[in-house]
């Protein structure tokens, strides 16, 4: 019975915003099999560091691998700098550039530095592929893809609408979900975590493992969470991102800017917070008993605290309600140092000046956000886009909800 409980107990906390288990009842073996022997599970990721910098969206896995190392397993995170070399075609409509070996180095640092912001570093190993795909000769790589048929490669989603849409496909592709299983066969790993889009390189693991007389790992696939838009996935490069590293204040602000509809979501997926307490936010909202405001307000400041600690979210909260109920400045303002020279008879353009003080990415994002009256001089609106103005030293410039620059004549 305490056997039976303990298992239980375990897998409610693994299933925990997992989107799919496959098969479930083979982690229930597993886990009744180490809870009886007192042999923890060996709990897989792979990463390729071919992106340096974590957000949100990434962390959803990370903190599914902390749930495992608190429930007493063992967790080996993959840096996959020979796959990275690759890069994986998940998703892709063309074949991607393969990275230098000097890109993944850089990129697996930064990626270890920012990966402990969640795990426990005394119970993560870390490994890179190489030490094992390296040693491999040329005739071990052609047994290794014997073990699969180009017919079962094409069912993959993207190679296939690539195949039929006649777009190329180079045959060194067909090698990343081959060695990323082998990585599992490698490891000997019990589980491997990833998102639902993985789904073919997990179960590439199961097949490898099988193939080479293993017991088959388990694929727990988790969701891809949505960026601040509420649309698409959480991405750099679409500029809907939280990410880990950013500022207190930052990260707050941006917390506070997603729906409402998607805060229950990202307390499931990116907090520690007790799915019932999570339960009794839902029906507080549900039943009109709790803000939407107030709850967002707690999902901000857990997510600054689980990255820059309990302080610096209650100082982050306080700066959000000085700014946006008080209508008061954050604590520190940036100075921005205009120097005469780019001045025009005393005058710049506002866009020019906006960008120049970081406060947008260039000029065409600056003439848009003055257009929508996002922009303000001494909190004084502004809409000319073609405004040209005299500054006047010690200005406060604001663009948008979170950004602000004093200006110092020089």
């Amino acid at each position: 019975m305490a056997v039976k409980n303990e298992v239980k107990k375990q897998l409610e906390i693994i299933k925990r915003g997992v989107a799919e288990l496959v098969p479930e009842n083979e982690l229930v073996e597993k886990l009744k099999k180490s809870v009886k022997t007192g042999q923890p599970l060996h709990i897989k990721l792979g990463l390729d560091p071919t992106a340096p910098d974590i957000h949100l969206g990434h962390t959803v896995v990370l903190q599914k691998l902390r749930q495992f190392q608190e429930l007493g397993h063992n967790v080996t995170i993959i840096l996959g700098d020979y796959t990275a070399r690759i890069g994986d075609p998940t998703g892709k409509s063309e074949t991607r550039k393969q990275l230098s070996e000097e890109d993944v180095r850089a990129n697996a640092a930064t990626y270890q530095d920012q990966i402990f912001k969640i795990l426990d570093k005394s119970r993560t190993k870390v490994v890179f592929n190489s030490q094992w795909l390296a040693p491999l000769t040329f005739a071990d790589v052609i047994g290794l893809a014997a073990k699969y048929t180009v017919a079962r490669m094409l069912e993959r989603d993207d190679f296939n609408k690539r195949f039929h849409s006649e777009l190329p496909i180079s045959i060194h592709e067909f090698f990343y979900p081959l060695m990323q299983g082998y990585d599992s066969v490698a490891l000997k790993a019990d589980v491997e975590l990833g998102g639902t889009d993985q789904k073919f390189n997990l179960l590439m693991g199961r097949h490898l493992q099988k193939e080479y007389g293993q017991e088959p790992q388990v694929a727990l696939m988790l969701p891809i969470l949505e960026g601040l838009d509420g649309v698409q996935k959480m991405s750099k490069s679409l500029g809907n991102y939280i990410g880990i590293t950013e500022a207190p204040r930052e990260m707050y602000g941006k917390t506070m800017s997603i729906a409402d509809e998607l805060m229950i979501r990202y307390f499931e997926l990116v907090t520690p917070v007790e799915m019932d307490e999570i339960s009794r936010i839902r029906t507080g909202l549900e039943d009109g008993a709790l803000h939407p405001r107030d709850v967002k307000m707690r999902l901000a400041r857990e997510i600054v605290t689980i990255y820059h600690g309990e302080e610096a979210a209650a100082k982050a909260e306080e700066e959000f309600k000085n700014i946006f109920q008080k209508k008061e400045l954050p604590d520190e303002v940036p100075d921005y140092v205009l120097d005469s020279s780019e001045l025009e008879d005393g005058l710049i353009w506002l866009p020019k000046l906006l960008s120049l003080a970081g406060l947008v990415s260039g000029t065409s994002e600056g003439k848009r956000m003055v257009k929508q009256g996002a922009v303000r001089i001494n909190d004084e609106r502004v809409n000319d886009p073609d405004l040209r103005f005299m500054p006047e030293d010690g200005s406060i410039i604001k663009a948008g909800k979170r950004k602000f620059a004093r200006i110092v004549i020089k």
